[in-house]
């Protein structure tokens, strides 16, 4: 019999050659491939058709039937365990016309709905804007009984009555030192203020001197802070470090994405997850990737890189995947849609950004202070940046790192309990964030209307409105993130935020709204709209220039004046108010380094080079003003004349900036620097000297924004030490761990993968949700399928190549016929022709050589 069977396979069955290419993508071993041919050559001689049928029937084996119309649907689980050892494959019956059986992944937990709608929405405007009003937190809402408990709400006394304290002061600041500024600008003026032109030009500065102010004594009171050593009412110290984390504190790590970088998004989670897990409290949490990606290509790339990141952790169970078909109100929408499904499982949940990495001390501390404050609802962590290259990104990475701890400290300062919640490397409670965190859509038409984008803002407002706090965790290590690594891309990033806090700035007199949230609301938009005021305010400097120039002097400017007022620019008055502000804008950052000398500059490599990084940075920062003004001026623009914004995913990688781009972006900067510098110089040269520091950067702007993004700078900069921070001379486990595992990742598959590739079609077949709905399901299944079959992949767009990912038996059917149909299109043959060993098919030295040693 064995001869028998030899002899036939010498002269090659119809079919073999293709069963062979099929069987060399499996990592098969060569006895199990000859008994798979011997089994398709004995019961299916015929046609190359019969003869992969016959191939997925062995590789089924006995245990699955085989329809077929699906004849690989039933062999998913034999090619899964064949190039997966390890996997938790659970059987399920599916009751359908064309399918008796097919293998589902653990991709999800099982759904224990609940509900999370918008409540009190929309939120009526109020004119009571100095007292909140609390909603009362009904206990049918709540997880386990729990409730604000007023725990979060201190005695009189307490830090209530302290943040109070602390904001009256602050507003005092503010109004004296726009005060004395604004009356120090009136007498630099030609008339003193008495002119239509000089008015305009007086409210613009005394507006613009109040958020410098704002920025100025945040810092100051975070260097105090720092320099004392923490603050009495600090969350952070209100858990011990060895508070053991009861059973009941399940927490759910999320990880929303969107056409992220694959690798760099799994390593990032990987090296949490491990870093978690030499912590030793792994087993309270549970990792999910929810994804929102409208490409294919990535899409299967997300759901190869769980599967690998569960083998190489051991995962199955409690890392999970969702990819959401209905993608509404973006990443909100994505964290809502897992509370609604899994919400109820969870007493806190982490939510991280794609490009966050956090510490397992992190995390855990994070649980131990929610569990020592049962009032509070959100609590953020202040996240550093590392991890980019690009000389661009260096200098924000150190600016970050070496002055962003005081400002940060300074907002815990002056908010306390009602604090910024910024969306990622943050804790929340999830029964409160379900119940009265939803967000609804702002009524009316145009681009600051709909769904709410930078919804972090809105979902801590509603929190404290509920009545939970809302903290910052200035002191707490082991948070990381990103930042973009360059000049355009941060600033498509800035035009997303702009919009999102334009539309939150509707909010401002919403009902019940706390008094520091409104706060939060305006500088938010503030942050951008102060970019259109200083540049209105440089025009109509400009302009006030050219009339003190051009027009005939007034020296009698009010009725029955008896004195005349003789116009004049008072330089030494003009440089003091220039230094003043000078000092305003630069003393933070040398507080800050000189804070890093007291306690140790070694980590930031020695306090020489700190000081001249600094030095480097405050002259760079300079230039990037005006570049930023304009773009943030377009941008506040852009919304109030009906111009919208498209949300997209940010780079993940180290990008550089192209000439070809920079002239696109900043073209019309250096053509307005220049003709604004020579109106100037026309009109008197002597005053082109103020006006430097803005034209020069605008007329630089091309080459700054070219020559920021190149990695090799910044690589060189780091050599000889300079913007270097302690995360890039001694990194932490869990970033080094992240570059390493992104360096090192396989390419991943990609949707020609998902339907050729026994493997990855397995893979994605056996994650999907197959759908039974009759007769007009079957044929458009059928539609769909005859074309992708006879037009190739690059005739399918992205929604019809989504459908087919999540339609298993569409896509089992399609990746039998690619391998089996005359029909099918050059772009799916081309793909079958690559094969993964050097075999030639049907050759004696597999098919005989093999057979004959067991028959002798």
């Amino acid at each position: 019999m064995e001869l028998h069977l030899a002899t036939r396979l010498k002269h090659c069955f119809p079919g073999q050659s293709i069963c062979e290419r099929y069987l060399d993508r499996l990592p098969l071993a060569q006895e199990r491939r000859y008994e798979l041919l011997t089994q398709v050559a004995e019961q299916y001689p015929c046609n190359p058709q019969e003869a992969m049928t016959g191939l997925h029937t062995a590789l089924a084996g006995s245990d699955h039937p085989v329809d077929t119309d699906t004849p690989a649907l039933a062999s998913i689980c034999s090619r899964l365990a064949i190039n997966h050892k390890t996997l938790p494959l659970a059987p399920e019956t599916i009751a359908g016309p064309a399918v008796q059986a097919q293998i589902c992944l653990p991709a999800s937990p099982t759904i224990r709905r609940s509900t999370m709608a918008p409540l009190h929405w929309p939120p009526k405007p109020s004119l009571r804007l100095f007292k909140s009003r609390q909603l009362r937190f009904s206990q049918a809402g709540s997880h386990e009984g729990e409730h604000p408990a007023q725990a979060g709400a201190a005695a009189p006394g307490g830090w209530q009555a302290a943040a109070t304290l602390r904001r009256v002061v602050l507003l005092v600041l503010i109004i004296a030192q726009v005060y004395f500024s604004t009356s120090a600008m009136a007498a630099v003026l030609p008339y003193h203020g008495q002119q239509a032109l000089e008015i305009a030009i007086l409210i613009l500065f005394a507006i613009l001197s109040g958020w410098v102010s704002v920025g100025f004594w945040t810092a100051m009171m975070g260097f105090v802070l720092k320099l004392a050593g923490g603050d009495r009412y600090a969350i952070s110290a209100s858990s011990a470090a060895d508070m053991p984390i009861g059973d009941q504190a399940r927490t759910a790590i999320i990880m929303p994405i969107c056409n992220e970088n694959v690798a760099r998004v799994f390593a990032g989670l990987r090296a949490t997850h491990e870093s978690l897990a030499r912590s030793g409290e792994l087993q309270h949490f549970d990792f999910f990737i929810l994804s929102d990606s409208s490409s294919a290509d990535n899409r299967v790339a997300e759901v190869n890189a769980w599967l690998e990141l569960c083998r190489e952790v051991q995962g199955f169970g409690h890392v999970f995947y969702r990819w959401r078909q209905h993608r509404v109100k973006r990443k909100s929408g994505n964290v809502a849609d897992f509370c609604r499904r899994w919400g109820a499982n969870y007493r806190y949940m982490v939510v991280l950004d794609a490009d966050s990495v956090m510490s397992g001390e992190c995390l855990i501390s994070l649980v131990r202070l929610m569990e020592a404050n049962p009032g509070a609802g959100i609590i953020q962590s202040a996240p550093l940046v590392a991890g980019r290259d690009t000389l661009y990104a260096r200098m924000q990475q150190f600016a970050s790192r070496v002055y962003g701890p005081i400002f940060v400290a300074g907002l815990h300062f002056w908010q306390l309990g009602e604090s910024h919640y910024w969306g990622h490397n943050a804790i929340l409670r999830v029964a409160p964030f379900m119940r009265h965190c939803a967000l609804g859509r702002l009524a009316g038409g145009g681009p600051l209307s709909g769904e709410i984008l930078s919804h972090d803002f809105v979902e801590a407002a509603l929190m404290r409105r509920a009545g939970w706090t809302v903290w910052i965790a200035y002191d707490l290590p082991g948070s990381y993130e990103e930042v973009p690594p360059n000049l355009i891309d941060e600033l498509k990033r800035d035009r997303r935020w702009c919009q999102g806090n334009l539309m939150n700035f509707r909010l401002l007199l919403a009902n019940g709204v706390h008094p520091a949230h409104r706060a939060v609301f305006m500088t938010g938009a503030a942050a951008y709209v102060s970019a259109p005021l200083w540049f209105l305010f440089l025009l109509l400097s400009t302009a006030q220039l050219a009339v003190h120039a051009l027009a005939t002097p007034e020296y009698f400017t009010q009725p029955f004046q008896l004195f005349p007022i003789w116009p004049q620019w008072d330089p030494q008055r003009a440089i003091a108010l220039f230094s003043v502000t000078a000092a305003l804008l630069f003393l933070p950052k040398i507080l800050s380094v000189m804070l890093i000398w007291i306690q140790g500059a070694k980590h930031f490599g020695g306090r020489l080079r700190l000081g001249l990084s600094m030095l480097i940075e405050i002259v760079f920062s300079a230039l990037l003003a005006p570049i930023r003004m304009l773009f943030h001026t377009s941008f506040v623009l852009a919304p109030l004349l009906g111009r919208g914004v498209k949300w997209k995913s940010p780079p993940r990688e180290n990008a550089e900036t192209g000439w070809g781009e920079a002239l696109r972006r900043h073209g019309w900067h250096t053509l307005l620097g220049l003709v604004w510098a020579g109106g100037v110089y026309w009109l008197k040269p002597s005053y082109l000297l103020w006006l430097l520091p803005v034209v020069s950067a605008l007329m630089l702007s091309i080459p700054i924004s070219v020559f920021s993004s190149r990695v090799s700078l910044g690589q060189r900069l780091r050599r000889t030490c300079l913007f270097l921070i302690p995360e890039e001379l001694n990194p932490p486990a869990e970033l080094r761990q992240t570059h390493d595992y992104a360096a090192h990742a396989d390419a991943p598959p990609d949707f020609i993968d998902a339907v050729v590739d026994p493997a990855t079609n397995a893979l994605i077949c056996a994650t999907g949700v197959p759908r039974f709905r009759q007769f007009r399901v079957a044929e458009s299944r059928a539609r769909l399928l005859q074309k992708a079959l006879r037009e190739g992949p690059a005739a399918l767009d992205a929604g019809r190549r989504m459908h087919l990912l999540n339609d298993p038996i569409t896509l089992s059917r399609l990746h039998f016929e690619v391998w089996t149909s005359e029909l099918a299109h050059p772009a799916w043959r081309n793909t079958l022709s690559q094969t993964t060993t050097d075999n030639p098919p049907c050759s004696d030295a597999i098919s005989l050589k093999p057979v004959l040693q067991r028959s002798a």
